[in-house]
């Protein structure tokens, strides 16, 4: 009878052990479990490709310890990989440079809504999208820039005076099919119409120095090497290169001026690189304070000393190169239409013959 009992308290007790140990690891599962959904990622695709970026997610994942899972790649190819994927896209988050492509992505159906406080304290309303599916990050100009030997301030004052006869044959500026023509055609037509945008850029062919290629850095060593004295390109390539590990690009940069055009009329042509909450975001959350994040006053003040692009953040002064330039009159429109004018754009660069 006592060697019964011995071996029935002997079972009970290795059942408790055996409970408590199945209790334990069953914790600590869900312990882990608790952890990765706290935790998590971040699937991020980009057509960005600047260090400053990078870094950035860095510093997120170090404060929050969300990894950050980057995808580069041209923003077209982004767009259309989103649109092939549908539901099964790993993507949270779509970062382009260019209001129009972001434009692009939320009618093809690939954005959602993003609800956020922090955002809209962030990001001035005309730098994001009417249905708050893409926010800002950060903002260029886009300028005139002249040669310093050959061209006196005083000359310039408009993008509409580039047509005048004085700058025939001076005229440098990317093809048709680069997207910030098409935006700045495209703020043309919001601000002045379609006759009169088709007019300027029909006048602005007949003044081209020469057919239209390269990209904006190529417009200044051209506007230095005397193929045109004037040319219109985005203010952050003007500050890459002062700073840029090539000689020739410094040395080039410090022989061209920026200048700011339609102060007294219009405003200044401005853009932005932004970002979107994808349809299908699997960690939505995540994805949400990284948008939060970037548009901070930490990470802006990096955007613009680093990157030497203007901040969105209203909080945040720009970089003591941009303020040498002084400041400007931007125009005064919601971004979302340089998107929604985009084939009018398209159509009159064919129309014209912008090559």
């Amino acid at each position: 009878m006592k060697n019964i009992k011995a071996v029935m308290v002997f079972l009970v007790i290795t059942a408790m052990l055996v409970l408590s140990g199945c209790s334990a690891s069953n914790n600590n599962t869900a312990s882990k479990e608790t952890d990765n959904k706290e935790n998590g990622v971040i699937n991020l695709y980009t057509d960005r490709h600047y260090d400053t970026d990078q870094a950035l997610f860095d510093l997120f994942t170090k404060e929050t310890g969300i990894k950050v899972n980057v995808v580069k790649a041209e923003s077209d190819e982004l767009i259309e990989r989103l649109a092939r994927e549908g539901k099964d896209t790993k993507a949270d988050l779509l970062i382009t440079a260019d209001a129009g492509r972001l434009y692009r992505a939320k009618e093809k159906e690939l954005l959602q809504t993003t609800s956020s406080e922090t955002l809209f304290k962030n990001v001035p309303e005309n730098l994001r999208d009417k249905d708050n599916q893409w926010f800002g990050l950060t903002k260029r100009a886009r300028v005139i820039v002249y040669a310093k030997d050959r061209v006196d301030p005083a000359q310039l004052s408009t993008y509409e005076d580039l047509t005048d006869a004085k700058w025939k044959g001076k005229v440098l500026v990317r093809s048709a099919n680069n997207i910030y023509n098409q935006s700045l055609l495209a703020s043309f037509i919001a601000l002045n119409g379609e006759d009169q945008a088709k007019a300027w850029a029909k006048d602005l062919v007949a003044n081209m120095a020469r057919e239209p290629k390269g990209n904006d850095r190529d417009q200044a060593k051209a506007v230095v090497a005397g193929e045109g004295d004037v040319a219109i390109m985005n203010t952050y390539y003007v500050g890459k290169m002062l700073h840029s590990s090539d000689p020739e690009e410094v040395k080039v940069a410090n022989k061209v001026a920026v200048f700011f055009p339609n102060q007294n009329t219009t405003g200044t042509h401005i853009n932005v690189s932004g970002v979107g909450l994808t349809k299908y975001a699997k960690n939505k959350d995540n994805a949400i304070k990284l948008m939060e994040f970037l548009s901070s006053e930490k990470a802006q003040k990096q955007f613009a000393e680093a990157n030497f692009e203007y901040p969105v953040n209203p909080n945040v002064e720009p970089s003591e190169l941009l303020k040498s330039w002084g400041d400007f009159k931007a125009q005064d429109i919601n971004l979302s239409l340089l998107g929604e004018n985009n084939q009018k754009a398209v159509r009159i660069f064919n129309e014209v013959g912008w090559k």
